[in-house]
């Protein structure tokens, strides 16, 4: 218990006391009680010279008479009746002790002033709103981590308060947290259910994460309409997804890229099943890197896909991203991966024909794989490349068919089709080096040299301790350099923009614009000369971009190393920096066997 004396406690409680005090004093009044130490506590009048007995203090304490104590003693001894101080209800002072007043145990202090401003509620709503103005104006600056902060302290008061919590999904919006954003605005709502702000800054975030359905739906919720800005962006993204939804139908990759981009840049920049989408359109169009980094994008924002049960394509978002997943994974070689993947899509979405295709596709690419092998090690190549030809009936996009089934062809010494095979596996998987492999020991065997040095040289790059390869490269080097002969007419090299008009005008024609001077050029007017032999009914030309500079102008050529492909005069392909799989592919499907 507290040794100070109950009068010293209230005076240095409240400095009130010292006014309430001086209307007591009496003269010749003295009165005794045992304080809260236990101890005697004595005092006089102003008109004696004592002190008191408990302390060197000359400070007088008083106690008017009729009081009831904490011991429980009746003070007496009061000759007069003091004038009291009348307080309201709300402006007593606990601890102090007036006329007739008993001692409430274990009372608390409150201070005079304002009625009520000073009370642990009154001092809590102070507080809460300090917090909400801070955390406010840091908002309007685009402090968002400062703002977050004060909202967290204002919700630590007022845990129920609808509009704390959406306060604080705008400021997850500004650090580009929707998820948690998204989880705010859905505990507002529940706080505050006709709370309209709420429900118009979920349908927000539901748009930025691609839920065009579910985001209309809160934006009308209530009977409201949204502001004009907010339905235009709605419209926008639904008028790009739809546009997308077509085109992936069609199997046109290009404007599925386009349209998927154009939805996530209007409006709908956190969708991971449009990132997905992306990720899809990419692997179409056989660029495999970008389609990774796509999917990887994608499964950051999952979660948001997982909480709403919408659908893209017609299938559950979900259940896309899987699908997704599942054809890199396989154009990866990760064929565990991808079957673990379209076996979770299948879970999530059973209706889907897209996801239930491709799990029994799956299926069976495993079967044809696993019998192709055993095939291939007992030493029966022809029926071994029949199974994978069944496979790859299922997956056209299986790296590892491919590349197995050239493995059958390089036994049976058909070299040209071990090649066209390595190609396609390569054009899936860019940096499948047993592919590559097999691809160059293929042309040595069909001693096309230009191409089995650039593929030994991009070997040895990836594997510098092998002696094979070493041997290899030397080899196609020597030989390369024994057939090769200048100026042997088969490329053309063209300088007038008249003749050069005149050489595209008819049939197909191949166009290689460079500065010739570069060394680096060398090799590509080897694949050039290469290709020309291959392919006799198709014109190769060679531009000069420095010596015949009219030409690159009118043809709109302003980077060096392209590839143009002519059908009759009209330019079917334009290509920067093509590799020489992927000119002769598009030699062959767009100027000798256009789809």
């Amino acid at each position: 218990m507290n040794s100070i004396p109950l009068a010293d406690r209230m005076k240095y409680d409240d400095p009130r006391i010292l006014k309430l005090g001086s209307t007591l004093r009496t003269p010749r009044m003295s009165c005794s009680t045992t304080g809260s130490s236990g101890q005697s506590v004595s005092s006089s009048g102003t008109g004696n010279s004592g002190s008191s007995s408990s302390s060197g203090s000359s400070r007088v304490e008083i106690v008017p008479a009729g009081n009831i104590c904490p011991s429980g003693k009746v003070i007496t001894g009061m000759h007069s009746k003091p004038a009291r101080t009348v307080l309201s209800d709300n402006e007593m002072i606990p601890g102090m002790y007036g006329y007739g007043s008993i001692m409430p145990a274990g009372a608390t202090r409150r201070t005079r002033g304002v009625s009520g401003s000073d009370t642990p509620e009154s001092s809590l709503k102070i507080n809460l709103e300090e917090l909400k103005v801070k955390g406010n104006e840091n908002y309007k600056k685009g402090n968002f981590f400062e703002a977050l902060y004060f909202y967290d302290k204002a919700i630590a008061i007022s845990p129920s308060d609808g509009r704390l919590r959406c306060n604080r999904a705008s400021a997850l919006m500004g650090l580009k947290r929707i998820p948690e954003a998204v989880k705010e605005c859905e505990e507002a709502i529940r706080l505050a259910p006709a709370y309209v702000r709420a429900h118009q800054r979920l349908g927000s975030l539901l748009l930025s994460l691609g839920h065009v359905e579910n985001a209309r739906k809160c934006l009308f919720s209530l009977d409201q309409i949204p502001d004009e800005a907010e339905l235009h962006k709605l419209e926008t993204v639904e008028n790009h997804i739809n546009k997308c939804t077509e085109a992936r139908r069609l199997g046109e990759w290009t404007s599925v890229l386009k349209e998927a981009e154009a939805a996530t840049s209007r409006g709908a920049e956190a969708s991971a099943q449009l990132f997905a989408c992306q990720a899809e359109a990419h692997l179409k169009l056989h660029q495999l890197t970008d389609a990774e980094l796509w999917m990887y994008k994608a499964k950051m924002y999952e979660a948001s896909a997982r909480a709403y049960k919408s659908k893209i394509f017609g299938i559950i978002s979900e259940a896309y991203i899987l699908f997704v997943q599942a054809q890199i994974e396989n154009s990866l070689g990760k064929f565990d991966n991808a079957c673990a993947a379209i076996e979770r899509a299948a879970q999530v979405d059973l209706q889907s024909s897209e996801v239930i295709g491709l799990l029994k596709n799956m299926r069976l690419v495993g079967r044809a794989r696993s019998l192709g092998n055993e095939l291939f090690k007992s030493g029966r190549y022809i029926e071994a490349c029949s199974a994978y030809g069944e496979g790859l009936s299922c997956d056209s996009l299986d790296p590892i068919l491919y590349c197995n089934r050239a493995a059958c062809w390089y036994k049976l010494k058909q070299w040209e089709k071990s090649l066209d095979d390595c190609k396609h596996a390569l054009l899936i998987r860019p940096q499948y080096t047993i592919a590559l492999l097999r691809k160059a020991a293929s042309n040595i065997k069909l001693e096309r040299w230009a191409d089995a040095v650039r593929d030994y040289e991009i070997l040895w790059q990836e594997l510098p301790s092998n002696e094979e390869v070493a041997e290899n490269l030397s080899h196609a080097r020597a030989e390369l350099i024994k057939s090769h002969r200048e100026g042997n007419g088969m490329v053309e090299l063209v300088s007038d923009v008249d003749k050069f008009r005149a050489a595209i005008a008819s049939g197909a024609s191949v166009v290689y614009f460079d500065e010739l001077s570069d060394p680096l050029c060398t090799w590509k007017s080897y694949v050039m000369g290469t290709l020309s032999v291959k392919y006799p009914s198709v014109i190769f030309l060679k531009v000069d971009m420095k010596q015949s500079p009219a030409i690159a102008t009118a043809e709109n050529i302003t980077v060096a190393s392209t590839f143009k492909l002519y059908k009759d005069g009209s330019c079917k392909v334009d290509m920067v920096t093509a590799t020489p799989d992927l000119l002769e592919i598009s030699i062959r499907d767009t100027l000798l066997c256009p789809i």
